[in-house]
């Protein structure tokens, strides 16, 4: 399975909102939960395991230990955060989400002690960075889709996000 496929596997399970899929070949099973803990399945005899995952997919945590897209939230009940997004995103018709392409952790600027890329209100460009998600200590720059104002911004500095997690609403120019 490539990692193009693997991407594709894991956007239609967000979109459909299916929570558990199972995927089995001679050569290897692959089980995806949402919301759970991560499991490692043994490869049989005479299969080697890759020595790393491509740079852009996320690396499982070991058994039991929940995957950092997995962390409950520290305070709040839960999906009240989707919930806030759900309302942004009805009071800002015709915005565009822009979602988290990768699981990590979500900051606004580029340094600590730097201004934030963006501030709700701000125009931005298509192609202009918002913020950084942060995955196996790489800095991935998230850009703008479009060209437009930032209307809500769905995250706080220094929170884990998911795979397809809303992160911004641009209401498009």
């Amino acid at each position: 399975m490539t990692p193009k496929e693997l991407r594709q596997i894991l956007q239609a399970l967000v979109e459909h909102g299916v929570s558990e899929l199972t995927l089995e070949t001679p050569d290897y099973k692959l089980t995806v939960r949402r919301g759970g803990e991560v499991q490692v399945v043994a490869l049989p005899q005479g299969i080697a395991a890759p020595a790393a995952p491509p740079p852009s997919l996320p690396t499982p945590a070991p058994t039991g230990v929940p995957a950092p897209g997995n962390l409950a939230p520290a305070a709040g009940a839960p999906g009240l955060e989707a919930q806030e997004a759900k309302e942004a995103k009805e009071e800002c018709a015709g915005c565009v989400e822009v979602r988290a392409p990768i699981v990590g952790t979500f900051y606004r600027a580029p340094a600590p002690d730097a201004p934030p890329y963006v501030e709700e209100g701000d125009r931005v460009e298509k192609g202009q960075v918002l913020c950084i998600i942060e995955a196996m200590k790489l800095m991935n720059e998230i850009e703008s889709e479009v060209s437009g104002i930032v209307k809500k911004i769905l995250v706080k500095n220094g929170e884990p996000v998911e795979y397809g997690q809303p992160l911004f609403l641009i209401q498009p120019l």
